[in-house]
């Protein structure tokens, strides 16, 4: 059950991915819609994962 899913999540970014490109280059109007929620969506992902991570301050050295 789990695999279906997670692939099914691939296919989603993908294309999502592949939408950004296509529009970026003056898509048609469907593709630059689905690159403005693929790129909002990474904008929320990335500002829930990215807020918990440093509240306290500490990140990453990178050593």
């Amino acid at each position: 059950m789990a695999v279906p899913a997670l692939s099914g999540v691939l296919v989603l970014v993908v294309g999502g991915c592949v939408c950004v490109a296509w529009a970026a280059r003056g898509g048609p109007r469907w593709a630059r819609a689905v690159a403005a929620v693929t790129l909002a969506a990474g904008e929320l992902l990335r500002s829930s994962k990215g807020s918990g991570r440093r509240a306290g301050g500490q990140g990453d050295t990178g050593d």
